[in-house]
């Protein structure tokens, strides 16, 4: 994840999906407020703090490699009005904490990261015993049409130069692959699965949007100033085969991996 430079503000405009999803995901934790969270990935703050108003008696680390988007979050949810917030810049594959919690928490960030067994070792020592993970990320075929999609207007629209050597900068893993990775790292699995997901944005300029602040791995390697050429392109042969709905929104097909496991004593 620290390879990776956010736009945090432009990030914030356009991440509610992420932000519906996060909340879908919080309704899961079955929260008492009384727990410590651990917020793996928690980017502009915002789901960290809603976690926080529900932990009258508990507190929230949240942790991003990004070190704009903790810069953000830390001006928008100010210690002294949140004491049981903090926010520290943190690559998920390298957590290091002294403090002991009950529940890692993670929404929308993994699929940002190689070495899944690295994250689950850093959270394993980081929990206490009979601590929870809830994960979700983007998982085995995620976004397969927008991929196809990129993929072919690199190939035929004169943009592969400046993808020569480019690798593919997201990691989309499998059930199978956390059926295996979660005993090796001390955890039990309580339910792994997929789920399918719809995306939505408002018309165009949303999709686009989306597309600007988490796709920006292909657009930095462009010039700037054909950087929306590039996604404008994208765009028209997407909704060209998807179109806008009645409603004026943008749906893109994703898929999820989510993951709810226990520690082992």
């Amino acid at each position: 994840m620290a390879k990776n430079k956010w736009d945090a503000q432009d990030y914030a405009k356009h991440s509610s999906a992420q932000w519906k999803w996060a909340e879908e995901l919080i309704h899961k934790l079955q929260l008492n407020g009384t727990e410590h969270v651990l917020d793996i990935g928690c980017g502009d703050g915002k789901i960290s703090a809603a976690l926080a108003q529900k932990l009258e008696m508990g507190s929230i680390t949240g942790v991003d490699a990004s070190p704009e988007m903790i810069a953000l979050a830390q001006k928008e949810f100010n210690i002294d009005l949140w004491p049981n917030l903090d926010f520290k810049v943190m690559d998920a594959a390298d957590i290091r904490l002294d403090k002991k919690y009950d529940i890692a928490f993670s929404n929308a960030t993994l699929h940002w990261v190689a070495d899944h067994g690295a994250v689950l070792a850093g959270i394993n020592a980081c929990l206490n015993p009979n601590g929870k993970i809830l994960l979700q990320m983007g998982g085995a075929g995620n976004a397969q049409a927008m991929i196809d999609i990129v993929t072919e207007c690199i190939d035929t629209s004169g943009w592969s130069d400046y993808f020569t050597g480019f690798e593919f900068p997201y990691y989309f893993y499998a059930v199978a692959d956390y059926q295996n990775w979660l005993p090796q790292h001390g955890f039990i699995a309580d339910r792994v699965e997929l789920l399918a997901k719809d995306m939505q944005h408002e018309g165009i300029d949303g999709l686009k949007g989306w597309l600007r602040t988490t796709w920006f791995p292909y657009t930095d390697r462009l010039p700037d100033h054909l950087k929306e050429l590039f996604l404008d392109e994208i765009v028209s042969v997407y909704l060209k085969k998807f179109p806008v709905d009645t409603h004026g929104k943008t749906h893109v097909r994703m898929v999820r991996l989510e993951v709810d496991a226990t520690k082992c004593k």
